[in-house]
């Protein structure tokens, strides 16, 4: 890996794996709020405002956000004062784990996704077209963008499958979206008009156009969600 990078290990070997992150004296990250299972002595923990900037202004910045994209207020930060720090992460869902490379890439994220973040890069919220926030159901009227160098960790409901375009277009299930590259275009609506949709059950779509790299994950924790609720009992 190159100096920059996050240092973590996968473990292979678990069907939902757990993430091993590793920190020198110094170095931190930041991870998905609830997600640690264990970490060493030389490990600390601490709450930060989800906003850039200082003062008063990074507390209504970080309001605001989660008022408007439903994301929290706050993350997780993760620093060591050990040159042999370490620290386990598992992801809310049962799923995938995949590391993406910051830099000449960057990536836009759908909601829940996020597992991690190397202390050396950082994410925005970068504003969405109205017609994307009210078709979208994820991220709201803003969207999660990567910027600067290092090591992003996602995590996926079900399996993920990379899909490449080069000059093309897609059109996939916005439930099954992950992560895409900033370099595409893209456009959410409904399938086939909001009829045709409910008789299809196919319902918002993602169409991305260009070149560059998506990320799907192969189940869907809405469809999920509706097939759970026939089996859980309601207060009468």
């Amino acid at each position: 890996m190159a100096d920059n990078r996050m240092k973590y290990v996968i473990d292979s070997n678990m069907q939902f794996p757990l993430v091993e992150l590793y920190l020198e004296a110094g170095e931190s990250a930041y991870i998905q709020r609830g997600s640690m299972v264990y970490h060493s002595p030389g490990i600390k923990l601490s709450t930060t405002l989800n906003s850039k900037g200082s003062g008063l202004g990074k507390l209504v910045g970080a309001m605001a956000r989660s008022v408007t994209s439903g994301e929290s207020m706050f993350l997780t930060q993760v620093s060591s004062t050990s040159d042999s720090g370490r620290l386990a992460l598992a992801p809310n869902t049962p799923g995938q784990v995949m590391a993406l490379e910051l830099g000449s890439e960057q990536y836009r994220l759908n909601d829940g996704v996020f597992l991690a973040l190397d202390g050396s890069a950082q994410y925005t919220m970068q504003r969405q077209s109205v017609g994307r926030a009210v078709f979208g159901g994820q991220g709201g009227f803003f969207i999660m963008t990567t910027e600067g160098q290092g090591t992003l960790l996602v995590n996926s409901f079900g399996s993920i499958k990379e899909i490449d375009l080069s000059n093309d277009e897609i059109t996939i299930d916005n439930a099954h979206v992950v992560a895409w590259s900033t370099s595409l275009d893209y456009d959410i609506r409904l399938e086939n008009g909001f009829m045709q949709s409910i008789g299809t059950g196919e319902g918002v779509v993602n169409t991305f156009r260009g070149t560059g790299k998506i990320l799907v994950q192969s189940l869907n924790v809405e469809s999920f969600a509706n097939v759970l609720s026939s089996y859980i009992a309601t207060g009468n």
